[in-house]
């Protein structure tokens, strides 16, 4: 008997004994039988389409940061030091960057690869794989601590480091080191500047959308060892000032089953490339001096280019995160200044503090965020994390973002279904953005945080204001 033959027989049935006749209640059945099998089938088809193609939820099960020793650390005036031993610096460069130093907002406690504490300074490949393997395997080594998650059952490794891309690469060296298997898959991004991290977090959230039940291992540096300017340009000198060394490692998985334990699910990803305007594209640039010195180079414009960068970003952001109310506020004035010409309404500026909690804007120097916490209208509070990191750390480039959310879970600020935004900028020129859910409320983490031993030491009253 057929399937359509088995449902319609109780129908017929039915009609005849109710006194319908028969033939008319057969050809009713059958349409009706008929109607059913294709709402059912259509029914699993749609069904069948939502399952294959909805996103799979990222969750960050942790992070790690690194924690230097006692001997990478250094003070401003070691650094002075350094850089007067070190020799081609005309006393005018050394002056610029004394002046440079102390407006920077970074203290007497970051941390530097051991050939700048060294006399002379020399930089060579060797030295700068020995930075790349601590900072990246010091990293690594806590979060499998951490989340007790073997090297072998990780499916993804995605390594971003602008500046130093040897051979073999950055991934391979964590293949190699862990032992991983043959299957794994590995990305070693370069030139991307600080935003790179959170390229690297949207990078591996793409790619567990396709490797179900697995892990996607994501870890931000950057090197100085090879990438210390020692020169005359000016442009070229304020990356000696800046930036310092450190490293993160980030656990994503798309397990169901890790859910339960992970600390934040991915809500959202924003990238915004302005590469195509000659002007953003230059305005952070590696390339050789007046007399072939290499080094990096940062334009007049690249506060104005970040502004750009950042007002594209949030253009695209605010309507995923926003509440409604803001977004017709931002609407209304568009249209009363662009539509309307009505010129005395003054732009408005969506408040980012209704749709997020909490703010992780990268730390690369004292500038950027002074200027971010004005266009976003941001409190002392708001922007603490960030200006700590600095003043602690330094700019530690894509990996900044990791120290700050690490200083805020230390502050035991992070509640169940807090947000947080990450804001990162890089070369090219870039903006990022990576929104996440805390799923749980975090705990101050007795171990395996680098504010541990010393939050109570912060906020830094001195350097928590922005500047005049």
């Amino acid at each position: 008997m057929g399937l359509l033959q088995l449902l319609s027989t109780p129908l017929m049935a039915f009609a005849t004994y109710a006194g319908v006749p028969e033939a008319w209640a057969g050809s009713h059945a059958t349409v009706d039988a008929w109607a059913a099998l294709l709402c059912l089938a259509l029914l699993i088809v749609t069904a069948t389409l939502y399952v294959v193609t909805r996103p799979r939820p990222v969750y960050l099960l942790d992070f790690a940061c690194l924690k230097p020793g006692d001997a990478h650390r250094c003070t401003c005036e070691t650094m002075m030091t350094q850089m007067r031993l070190a020799g081609p610096f005309t006393e005018d460069s050394l002056s610029f960057q004394q002046r440079m130093l102390e407006r920077s907002g970074l203290g007497d406690s970051t941390y530097v690869p051991y050939c700048f504490l060294r006399t002379p300074i020399d930089p060579c490949m060797a030295e700068a794989r020995e930075e790349a393997t601590e900072a990246m395997f010091g990293a690594v080594d806590v979060l499998f601590a951490k989340t007790g998650v073997r090297a072998a059952d990780i499916g993804v490794i995605v390594v971003n480091c602008s500046l130093f891309n040897p051979a073999p690469s950055l991934s391979a060296m964590i293949v190699n080191r862990y032992e991983m298997g043959e299957r794994v898959r590995t990305y070693s991004l370069g030139g991307m500047g600080c935003g790179a991290g959170l390229i690297a977090i949207d990078l591996a959230r793409q790619l567990l959308q396709v490797h179900p039940n697995t892990y996607a291992l994501v870890v931000s540096t950057e090197n100085m060892t090879l990438n210390g300017y020692l020169g005359n340009n000016r442009p070229m000198l304020v990356t000696n000032v800046l930036f310092r060394m450190g490293g993160a490692a980030i656990l994503l998985t798309n397990r169901p089953a890790d859910r339960r334990r992970s600390k934040y699910a991915l809500v959202h990803t924003v990238r915004t490339h302005k590469g195509a305007d000659d002007r953003s594209y230059g305005c952070v640039s590696q390339e050789e001096d007046d007399v072939g010195t290499v080094g990096v180079a940062l334009s007049k414009d690249l506060m104005a280019v970040a502004g750009e960068a950042l007002k594209a970003n949030i253009t695209t952001l605010g309507p995923l995160v926003l509440p409604l109310s803001e977004q017709l506020h931002f609407f209304a004035t568009l249209v009363a200044r662009k539509l309307l010409r009505a010129r005395k309404v003054k732009p408005y500026i969506p408040d980012f503090k209704r749709a997020c909690e909490h703010f992780c804007i990268h730390a690369g120097g004292r500038a950027v965020l002074d200027e971010l916490e004005r266009n976003l209208e941001l409190t002392q509070w708001h922007m603490e994390p960030s200006r700590m990191t600095l003043y602690r750390f330094g700019n530690t480039s894509s990996s900044s973002l990791w120290y700050e959310l690490a200083y805020t879970e230390c502050k035991g600020r992070i509640a169940a279904g807090d947000r947080v935004w990450q804001i990162a900028f890089g070369s090219g020129f870039k903006c990022n953005s990576a929104v996440w859910r805390a799923l749980r409320t975090v705990r101050p983490a007795a171990n395996h945080n680098p504010w541990t031993d010393e939050i109570d030491r912060f906020p830094v009253p001195a350097v928590a204001k922005a500047a005049p």
